[in-house]
């Protein structure tokens, strides 16, 4: 492929990625909004340990086969879909297996969760695992071909769906079953749009000797997927066995509610990193400067974006979940701003890791993190829920360290220019942090804070058109948007 066709695909993915997770992130807070009025913090609280499960059992049922699909390079389209079948069919008798174990023990599994006596809900919500075998690998070949495009749509029906199934059962009265119902039609549109659209269909095909060579890769993403799972949900693991579902519901309602904002910008760009450098892992200058541009780009809006959260973290509550979630506040603030230095420092080394084809080395940092991680969050948690909630995410700061650990002794990317290749960015949002925290003590009204955050917006720009760098590689880009435009 010539490079201007590769760029070209890149610049068309990444414009795809971006109005995909824009739309969804814009409107996916708007719903939660809506049903935060609604329903109380405990209804939260079933919902997250239901998808604690759940995302647990969907781990098994892809088996990293989506991954290796996007990251293997093939012969040919015939050697590829041959892949495929594999996948297909291991993911779905997968999936129907753990599924028919989660139905047996369901009551079992309701009291290991915190749940006891939702042992039916659990069943009924882990029917999407099956759904979700059918739409996953037609996903990799999506991300695998830059084809972005296709995965707007199936995005744009799904966020489409709880305002016209989840909100109307929720004001009915139905509880949490109403996220529940929601979530099976969503998992079920996904396939049913992606397997009309796609090029590979489902055939009886099958081969064990395929199967051993996937496996023989998936398995550390397998491994390292089950790792993050553990440092995704061992906090609410806790709360739910030591806390209250009101805790577990303020908690993660907060914390899912943050991710999300960051996810406008994250989900953007990990599918076309990732499917870019898998493409040039074996240029590794090449590797290197696209790793550093998008580390960079993201950096420009994802520090802002924690610092003023936090400074704004009341605001942000009220308007995104209302009076009901006073408490959320802080918590609301204290993971934007960890949230915001673990992207920019260490969320994007999985992507280098998994593209140079070694999982292995993202487990190992997991497991690095998971043995700080949950002693810490055992012992926090006996001091109440606040000390747990500044423990996790402070916490994250070591996952950091050992990424960057891992990127310089490993692929030889320089902790001194990772660092320094988002400075300007770093001090831009630390005066803007400063600037805003010393104008908002003016006063008090909502008016007031709209005007603050509009003067800090200007002041972080203010600052970071200072430094030469920034400024060339931001008139860089927006005379590149207003060509693709105009």
């Amino acid at each position: 492929m010539k490079v201007n066709d590769f760029q070209s695909k890149i610049l068309n993915a990444t414009k795809w990625s971006a109005l995909t997770e824009i739309v969804a992130k814009l409107i996916t807070p708007i719903t939660n909004m809506i049903l935060a009025r609604i329903l109380v913090p405990e209804a939260f609280g079933v919902i997250a340990t239901v998808t604690m499960l759940v995302s647990f059992a969907e781990m098994f049922a892809d088996s990293g086969f989506q991954k290796y699909l996007v990251q293997h390079e093939f012969k040919d389209n015939k050697e590829k879909y041959q892949y495929t079948n594999v996948a297909f069919w291991t993911n779905l008798i997968i999936s129907i297996i753990l599924w028919v174990i989660i139905f047996i023990f369901r009551e079992e599994l309701a009291i290991l969760v915190g749940n006891p006596g939702l042992g039916n809900v659990l069943a009924i919500a882990c029917l999407q695992l099956p759904l979700t075998s059918f739409s996953s690998i037609q996903m990799a070949l999506y991300k695998r071909d830059f084809n972005f495009k296709t995965l707007f749509l199936v995005r744009v029906v799904a966020i489409t769906i709880p305002f016209i199934i989840t909100i109307p059962l929720a004001l009915l009265g139905c509880d949490y079953w109403s996220l529940i119902i929601g979530t099976l039609i969503i998992q079920f549109s996904n396939a049913i749009i992606l397997t009309i659209r796609s090029k590979w269909k489902p055939k009886l095909f099958y081969s064990a000797k395929i199967f051993k060579r996937m496996f023989s890769f998936s398995i550390w993403s397998l491994i390292e997927a089950i790792s993050i799972w553990l440092t995704s949900w061992v906090d609410s693991f806790i709360i739910a066995n030591n806390l209250s579902q009101h805790e577990l519901g303020v908690y993660k309602t907060s914390t899912s509610m943050v991710n999300s904002l960051m996810a406008i910008i994250t989900a953007t760009v990990i599918p076309v990193l990732f499917s870019t450098l898998s493409r040039l892992q074996d240029d590794h200058n090449k590797f290197q400067s696209t790793y550093y541009i998008f580390q960079r780009y993201v950096s420009i809006l994802v520090l802002p974006l924690g610092v003023g959260i936090c400074l704004f973290s009341d605001l942000a509550t009220n308007l995104l979940l209302g009076s009901k979630w006073k408490e959320a506040s802080t918590v609301i603030g204290v993971w934007a701003l960890t949230s915001s230095i673990q992207i920019v420092f260490g969320h994007f080394c999985s992507e280098v890791y998994r593209a140079k084809g070694q999982p292995k080395l993202s487990f190992l940092a997991q497991v690095l993190h998971l043995v700080v991680l949950i002693p810490a969050c055992i012992i926090s948690s006996k001091f109440g829920f606040w000390a747990l909630v500044y423990t996790r995410s402070w916490i994250r700061m070591q996952s950091v360290l050992v990424h960057l650990f891992i990127m310089k002794y490993k692929f030889f990317f320089p902790i001194m220019k990772i660092l320094s290749n988002v400075l300007p960015t770093i001090i831009s949002a630390v005066l803007m942090g400063i600037f805003g925290y010393f104008i908002q003590q003016i006063s008090n009204a909502f008016i007031w804070d709209l005007i603050t955050i509009l003067l800090c917006v200007l002041f972080y720009f203010a600052v970071l058109l200072i430094f030469p760098d920034m400024r060339k590689e931001i008139s860089k880009l927006i005379r590149k948007r207003l060509a693709e435009w105009f």
